[in-house]
Order: C-alpha cells, then structure tokens, then sequence
C-alpha cells in the first residue's frame, strides 16, 4: 500500500470512528438572518425536537448580512464534522449564487441534510394603507409610482424576489427598503414605516392574525389550510403570480456519511413530531413528503432549482446593493 493510499485509509476510518460517536457536543445551527424571521421561526420550532433525537443541544445562531451570504458561507467554510449546520432557504441556498459574487459554490461546498418544508408569500401591507383588496393595491401603486416602500431581507432575498416578481407582473413601481431579515422588516410594517411586503406566510400570519396587517393575498394555486379566508392571487386577480419559498439543512461538504445519516435522522423524527407538525402548518408551512426529506432528495431538487432560477435571475439583471 503507498503512502497516499494508507493516508487516505486512515482518514476514513477516523471519520468513520467520529461518526459512531456523534455528536458529543452542542450541534450549532447557523440562521443567515436576524431573529423574528421566517428562518428563526422554522430553527427554533426543530432545534428542541432535533436536540432530543441526537442527545445533544442543537442550539441556533445567528450570523447575519449580505441577505444571508455571511451565515451561509461560514458553514461552508467550517470543519466537516457535523457540529455547524447551515439552516436556509431557496433565497440564501439559490438565489444568492446567482446575485452575489460569492467565496463559495453553494452546489459544491455544502453536504445536504434534508429538506424541511415550504411555504407560499403573502402579499401584505401594514393596516393603515388605504387599499382594500389587492386589485386597489396595484391601483394605488400605478397611481402613485414609486411612493410605495417594500420592505425585504436584502437583495435576493425571498421578499425581494417576490416583490420583483409582483412588480413585473403588475407594471407598478415601488422603492426597496432592505433589512437583515424579514424580522426587522416586519416591525417596520407593523409600525406604518413601510408600506408593503411580499412575505413569507410563516412570518406573516401571525401578524395577520392579530389583525395588525392587511393580507391581500396568497402566492399559490389554493388557499393556505392555516388560513382559508385569504384568497390565491388568481382569485384576487393577479393570475399565475406563484412563489414558494422551501427550507433545507446543510453540512460543510466532506461531512461523513453516518454523521449526514445521523442528522437526517433528526430532521425526519422532528418532522414526524404531531407538536412539530401543527406548528409548522400553524405558520403556513407545507412539510415536504416523507420519501422528499432524504438529502438526495435535497441535493437532487436544489440542483434543479439552481438551473430554473439562476438564468431568470441574471436575466432580470438583479445587482447586489
């Protein structure tokens, strides 16, 4: 055996050896974004349940800017032992490759864990704004060109894409107010000092819920479970205006396979969790099929996502700010 060779045959059974007794300490789960938002919402709900399934506390960070590139690409700098996960979105996972001159290739830097679940936008507006219904929103909004504020979590972001998608379809023009996250984003509408978003659901609801905002409509072919009364943006009549916002789990890529085995194990019996379950359909959250939460499942749908979305965005010659 060459040198290289018994190298390479030790570091296997090191890693093999590691993985069998993984973790043995606290697991950090990195949120690109500030606290309050759609991603908190969702890595808080599976970090108690995960930490239970792994017998170690999974504990959620919060590394934030560039519309999640910084979290992101800590992750995929971090050593490959299953102790610094990257929890994101089809923004911070997809878009952003196509938007952002990145240090890292997000197909080829990052093991896929598991996909989580996936939720429609809301287009909301805080409840001072005048429109009724989003026919008169996108009245106002032709009336008034670039008067109206949309909050989003940064370029590229969910919101932001949503909010250039809504834009494009309807001919309106508005301003973009960027923040770290939809969490700080949301404080502002609830304030009146923005006036609309194109929102997660997740993030949303529960403001819509307490009557503090205005939800216009929903970005999906039928109407949320957790919230019926509001109507699909074809039924409001902005036909076809469909985004959907899906959540995964990463590793730094050379993760060991057991350890990968390990972490999706996790994910899964979190899902499984009745409590987890109703929590995430409480914030509008569709969990992803049983047979679609194995990371290649994930692998195989991020791939497609990359190579639907990044030559729409390059196209639309979105800019980093």
């Amino acid at each position: 055996m060459t040198r290289r060779a018994l190298c390479c045959a030790l570091a296997l059974v090191a890693c093999s050896a590691a993985g069998q007794g993984y973790p043995t300490r606290p697991v950090t789960l990195v949120n690109p974004f500030a606290a309050g938002g759609p991603v908190d919402a969702v890595a808080r709900i599976m970090s108690a349940p995960m930490s239970q399934a792994l017998g170690q506390p999974v504990l959620v960070d919060y590394t934030v800017g560039a519309a999640g590139t910084i979290g992101v690409g800590r992750v995929a700098r971090a050593a490959p032992d299953g102790y610094t996960l990257s929890i994101g979105h089809w923004a911070t996972h997809v878009i952003n490759a196509a938007i952002y001159p990145l240090q890292y290739d997000v197909l080829r830097d990052l093991e896929p864990v598991g996909m989580i679940c996936a939720n429609p936008l809301l287009i909301v507006a805080r409840d001072s704004f005048p429109a009724k219904n989003l026919s008169e929103l996108i009245a106002w909004l032709k009336a008034n060109p670039d008067k109206a504020s949309v909050g989003t979590a940064g370029v590229g972001s969910g919101s932001h894409m949503g909010g250039v998608y809504f834009q494009s379809a309807t001919g309106t023009k508005v301003q973009y107010i960027p923040y770290k996250g939809t969490g700080p984003a949301m404080q502002d509408l609830l304030a009146g000092r923005i006036d609309f978003m194109v929102d997660q659901a997740s993030n949303s609801l529960p403001q819509v819920r307490a009557g503090k905002i205005k939800a216009f409509a929903v970005s999906a072919k039928s109407r949320l479970s957790a919230a019926p009364e509001i109507p699909t943006v074809d039924e409001a009549g902005l036909p076809g205006l469909y985004v959907s916002v899906w959540f995964g789990i990463w590793a730094p890529k050379g993760t060991p396979r057991d350890v990968v085995a390990k972490l999706n194990a996790a994910m899964v019996s979190a899902l499984a969790d009745p409590a987890v379950r109703q929590r995430l359909s409480d914030l509008g959250q569709e969990i992803t099929p049983r047979d679609q939460q194995t990371p290649e499942a994930l692998a195989a749908f991020h791939k497609a996502e990359a190579e639907k979305w990044w030559p729409l965005v390059k196209a639309a010659g979105i800019k980093p700010e």
